[in-house]
């Protein structure tokens, strides 16, 4: 399933054609290039409960925000993200790449994936998804492809 959503997001990021695909055509170029059924079934279910998020039930409980939030994970959750996952996500939060919202977005994303653990590759493709798909975060998203397609230059200090 993440193989496609991955395809779907390098296929379709930067094609300035019309983003909304006819879903029957979409499931036959899918099938064309070697997936499953089930899986194609679950990548687009995955995508559209991605762009439900933004008005679902992530943004509701986030109204009031402070800046001294502590994120405890769930058992589920730590199962699912071992300590480099959330050390990511926690780095993303101190530069800003994340907010809150979008954390659990990316947390909501992350625990709707089918496999019993995410590797920190899969972690930042999921957080590119969800800054693509979510209005305001431009410069967000440009760093996060940053961080994912540059080379390291040398030593972080």
């Amino acid at each position: 399933m993440f193989d496609i959503l991955v395809y779907l997001f390098e296929n379709y990021i930067h094609n300035e054609s019309e983003i909304y695909v006819n879903q029957a055509d979409l499931t036959k170029e899918l099938v064309k290039a070697g997936f499953h059924d089930d899986d194609i079934f679950k990548a687009l279910r995955w995508l559209e409960n991605l762009s439900q998020l933004q008005e679902s039930h992530v943004k509701p409980y986030l109204t009031k925000t402070t800046s001294t939030a502590v994120r405890v994970f769930t058992p589920q959750e730590l199962q699912k993200l071992d300590a480099e996952c959330r050390g990511f996500l926690l780095f993303l939060e101190q530069i800003n790449v994340l907010d809150l919202p979008t954390r659990e977005m990316v947390l909501d994303r992350v625990m709707d994936l089918d496999s019993a653990e995410v590797s920190l590759e899969d972690l930042k493709w999921v957080v590119l998804m969800v800054l693509f798909n979510a209005p305001g975060h431009e410069t967000a998203y440009a760093q996060m492809e940053d961080l994912i397609f540059e080379e390291p230059t040398g030593l972080l200090h």
